[in-house]
């Protein structure tokens, strides 16, 4: 797998990544069924036991192994510019165009 961040997207995480990790979370939460999901951009603590690392071109990338089908195998992480959030896309489709930066506490489940 490989996920490239632009300039942009690196320039609006830099004064938020200090200590934490970038994880992108294939959340179901209120979803009605798993293929359902979104995907969102969590800061974390630390990787949990499913969580596999994706070397990047900026700082490696946290993802949960038991979900890697949801994704692509080239991604791109942009930042949407004036909005504030994120865009993941890759050369099939757009996975999530308006991904939110959340920063998770170690306890969250």
């Amino acid at each position: 797998m490989n996920i490239t961040f632009t300039e942009r997207a690196m320039q609006l995480l830099s004064p938020n990544i200090a200590n934490k990790q970038l994880k992108l979370k294939y959340d179901t939460d209120g979803c009605g069924c798993l293929v359902d999901g979104v995907t969102a951009l969590w800061l974390v603590d630390q990787a949990e036991e499913d969580d596999v690392v994706v070397e990047t071109n900026y700082v490696p990338v946290l993802l949960e192994k038991s979900r890697l089908v949801f994704y692509d195998d080239n991604m791109v992480i942009d930042a949407v510019e004036g909005a504030g959030c994120f865009l993941l896309k890759s050369p099939n489709q757009i996975l999530n165009p308006r991904m939110s930066l959340m920063k998770v506490s170690e306890h969250h489940e």
